[in-house]
């Protein structure tokens, strides 16, 4: 029997069709848009609560008082599910759907029961409508009006007209004929006995068959959400292809709440506009004799005034919420509003990049639309337009396929990721598999099967086509196509169970990081080379948006930086993915400005790209000038690493030329030791503060103690102890000479400890006002903060104030010219050094580099002044 491919003719009526009636496409799109615009602007523009009351006040009046509570406190669930946008846009999706579905099943219905030869007609087209699977209605949908609400709507049109057509039929058909007949015999013209007597005798049947529309128009729109109509099928597909099981469960609720209003309220409709619902309503509420209050509805004007008034107020409050939204402003607002819709598959890396170029941009003033879709769907929408730019375009294997088909009226806007790899890859508790060919002969280990993707993935294409025809595996396993969510599950799921399991994977991917996995070697390489990960828009995209192009083209993104963002996200409450993103963002003050810079806000250093090593010991200068200096060098474009020591490390590793600077060496006094011993190692590129001083302090509430004179005899009133800092400081070194000068070493004992617990023990007791006696130096905050007063030194133990250098591993000139031009002019007043140890305090532990961000922002020309770029 020779093949017969129906399909192909398909496909070519379709371009046809794309290429000589697009002006009837758009006639199309622009009536199903509007209707459904109008609708879902009434709908979504209220406030949800006064919404909610309107719909409980329709329930009350079809249903009963019962009724109208349980519809309101629905509606109210649906709002705390944070859902109430999504519920109304699919709300508003089935109004528009099954308006225009009654608006021709009705009439249709009517005319087939009127006339056989119609009825014979329609019935075999009502079959294939009926039949046909739903997610096929998607696809010409997509190839005509491209992603989002047209193709949703049409599909759900299409899908819900049968029963309206068919229900309309059956009503009209079993109206008594002598009936009609008695009609006739009184001389009625056929419209009046189609008005008069069937329609009004049918409508309970016609009824239900609206009933059924409404029903069917509201699955269909669910699954629109897989060519990206908005509203909850966006959520359910969202949360079937990342198994987000939460965001699952809350979106079926939705939907089924929405599903039993529909259903119950158009179920009660029949009885108010059918004279014969209302004859049975009335008999039913005449024999519940003294209880019939309970079935109570109000009159239609009463019911109708509540709605308008709850309408009026949700009008009102809309008006004096208008003109609230708030952009970015002053010099960040690039944008300035302009809409930009992006598109993303449900890929970690996809998911990871889309969400943060949305955040980017709207901190950058424009609007983007996010939509996930499969590859084909995407791609589809980036050609037609619709879609203006995605960021995960594996090329050139993968989604090969799309950019042969599309690649026409598309462009690439830079590689931001690669090469990377495609590769099946096994627990690594599954011995003896290393390798592709280690899977020949061992199907039934793994159960014969392959746990892939998304079928329409260009490594599944690959995986049937040439990889396992490569190493004879075809036959013994089965190619398993899901998602990437259910293979990942799947996996989580092995491993826990120590099970086998072969599954399709790809670096990089964060599984690698969380599992212990064995990638399977590729000896006859039939993936194929490594591949990059693109920016790919709409043809015109670069020059409709150039400065967005201009960033998407100098997007990077380390592995490290991937998989971190990755990971991010992956432990975020889900639905959460660009609350992930902000904070991914806030722990990376700069990355943000490099990444999407505002014309003429940052500039880039000569030597930008350079790797550069800092450390510091934790000492509040040191810190705060380290992370000052992170910042700065950030902005210019080096890549700054920074490491916490103790000073003799510190030293020890930046004359070994494993550091490269640091900001805070006490010369000549406090650091001698160490400047003495590695000095010809390093290079003293300058001063930046000086001078500073070394003392005791005591808390002003301390009396009789002004000076080191007076701490004699006196051990008893400070439990005998001097809390100290690092041993490894200097100044604890001097201390010991300072003792002795003054005749205390018998007396005090020094506890060495670290500047954090030294100033615990300052605050504990100056809470509790108590003596204490500790090493302290200026400048420190700690004299802002606690009355503290330092003693005198008469003797001079102290000796002179040093200065603080900046010191450097030795050829550091060379090595960083600009950088040793910057740095060897910097310089900090007492003033200015306080307020940023006082900022980076405020900030916390762990946010040293975000504090030190925002009290560089807080003084624009400062970075310019101290790093400046010719």
């Amino acid at each position: 029997m020779p093949e017969f491919h129906p399909g192909n003719w398909v496909e070519t009526a379709v371009d046809w069709l794309q290429t000589n009636l697009s002006w009837l496409f758009d006639i199309i799109n622009t009536v199903l848009t509007g209707l459904y615009d109008g609708i879902n602007m009434v709908l979504g523009s209220a406030e949800p609560l006064l919404l909610a009351g309107i719909f409980a006040v329709i329930a009350f009046w079809l249903r009963g008082l019962l009724a109208g509570v349980v519809a309101f406190a629905g509606f109210v669930l649906i709002d705390s599910f944070g859902l109430w946008g999504d519920a109304m846009s699919t709300l508003s999706l089935v109004l528009a759907a099954a308006v225009i579905t009654i608006f021709f099943a009705v009439p249709t219905g009517i005319w087939a029961a009127r006339k056989k030869a119609v009825s014979a007609a329609v019935r075999p087209v009502l079959d294939v409508m009926q039949t046909m699977p739903a997610f096929v209605y998607l696809i010409p949908g997509v190839m005509f009006f491209s992603v989002g609400t047209t193709p949703g709507l049409l599909a759900t049109i299409i899908f819900s007209m049968p029963p309206g057509v068919r229900m309309t039929e059956l009503g009209i058909r079993q109206v008594d004929s002598e009936l009609v007949e008695a009609a006739d015999a009184f001389g009625t013209s056929p419209r009046q006995t189609l008005t008069r007597v069937q329609f009004p005798l049918a409508l309970p049947t016609i009824m239900a068959g609206i009933n059924q529309v409404i029903m069917l128009a509201l699955s269909m729109v669910v699954i629109a959400g897989m060519a990206g109509a908005p509203g909850l099928g966006e959520r359910v597909y969202a949360a079937v292809t990342q198994v987000q099981i939460g965001l699952g469960v809350e979106s079926g609720i939705a939907v089924v709440i929405l599903a039993m209003y529909l259903d119950r309220m158009t179920g009660a409709l029949n009885v108010r506009v059918s004279p014969l619902g209302r004859r049975a309503a009335a008999k039913a509420t005449a024999m519940m004799g003294r209880m019939r209050f309970v079935r109570y509805k109000p009159g239609t004007s009463v019911a109708l005034s509540g709605v308008l008034a709850l309408a009026l107020a949700a009008g009102g409050l809309n008006m004096a919420g208008s003109g609230s939204d708030t952009q970015a402003g002053g010099g960040t607002n690039v944008g300035k509003g302009k809409q930009l819709n992006m598109g993303y598959i449900p890929w970690d890396e996809g998911i990871a990049t889309s969400f943060l170029w949305k955040e980017a941009l709207e901190q950058r003033g424009y609007k983007p639309e996010l939509k996930q879709l499969d590859p084909g769907p995407l791609y589809t929408s980036l050609s037609q337009g619709r879609t203006d730019f995605q960021t995960d375009a594996w090329l050139p294997t993968t989604h090969q396929q799309y950019w042969d088909k599309y690649g026409s009226k598309m462009e690439k806007l830079g590689s931001w990721y690669g090469p990377t790899s495609l590769e099946l890859s096994v627990p690594s508790y599954v011995k003896g598999v290393k390798s592709l060919e280690d899977l020949k002969g061992q199907g039934k280990k793994f159960k014969g099967k392959i746990i892939g993707i998304e079928s329409s993935a260009g490594e599944m294409k690959i995986l049937k086509e040439k990889v396992l025809k490569d190493y004879g595996l075809e036959g013994e396993y089965e190619v398993v196509s899901s998602s990437t969510s259910s293979m990942l599950s799947e996996l989580k799921r092995s491993i826990q169970q120590k099970e086998p399991v072969v599954v399709t994977l790809w670096s990089p991917h964060w599984a690698y990081n969380k599992y212990d996995l064995t990638k399977l070697e590729d000896p006859k390489g039939a993936f194929g080379k490594g591949e990059k990960l693109y920016n790919v828009g709409r043809k015109g995209f670069a020059k409709d948006n150039p400065t967005v192009a201009r960033w998407l083209k100098n997007f990077h993104l380390t592995e490290k930086q991937l998989t971190s963002l990755e990971a991010k996200i992956q432990s975020a409450p889900k639905g959460e993915e660009q609350q992930a993103v902000k904070e991914w963002l806030e722990a990376r003050p700069g990355f943000l400005d490099k990444m999407v810079p505002v014309p003429g806000q940052k500039k880039h250093g000569n030597d930008a790209g350079k790797s550069v090593n800092m450390a510091y010991f934790p000492w509040d200068e040191a810190i705060a000038t380290t992370y000052l200096w992170d910042n700065i060098l950030q902005d210019r474009g080096y890549k700054p690493t920074v490491e916490q020591l103790d000073p003799g490390p510190l030293f020890t590793a930046m004359s070994q030329g494993q550091i490269d600077f640091q900001t805070d060496a006490w010369l000549p006094t406090t650091h001698e030791q160490y400047w003495s011993k590695y000095k010809d190692k390093l290079t003293d590129v300058g001063s930046w503060y000086g001078p500073t001083s070394l003392e005791l302090s005591v808390p002003s509430y301390v009396k009789g103690v002004d000076s080191l004179n007076d701490l004699k005899g006196k051990s008893k009133l400070f439990g005998g102890k001097i809390t100290g800092i690092e041993s490894s400081a200097g100044e604890m070194r001097i201390l010991k000479q300072v003792l002795k000068d003054y005749g205390l070493d018998k007396e005090y004992k020094v506890v060495s400890s670290s500047t954090s617990s030294m100033l615990s023990a300052v605050d504990k007791s100056v809470k509790q006002k108590k003596p204490v006696l500790a090493t302290t130096w200026s400048p420190h905050w700690v004299y802002s903060k606690y009355p503290m007063k330092k003693l005198k030194d008469p003797k001079d133990a102290w000796g002179k104030g040093d200065h603080i250098h900046v010191t450097a591993k030795k050829g550091f000139k060379k090595d960083f010219p600009e950088l040793y031009g910057w740095l060897k002019n910097f310089k900090m007043s007492e003033k200015d050094l306080g307020s940023l140890e006082a900022a980076i305090q405020k900030g916390g532990k762990g946010k040293e580099k975000e504090s030190a961000r925002k009290w560089l922002d807080a003084r624009p020309g400062l970075e310019d002044k101290l790093a400046p770029v010719k």
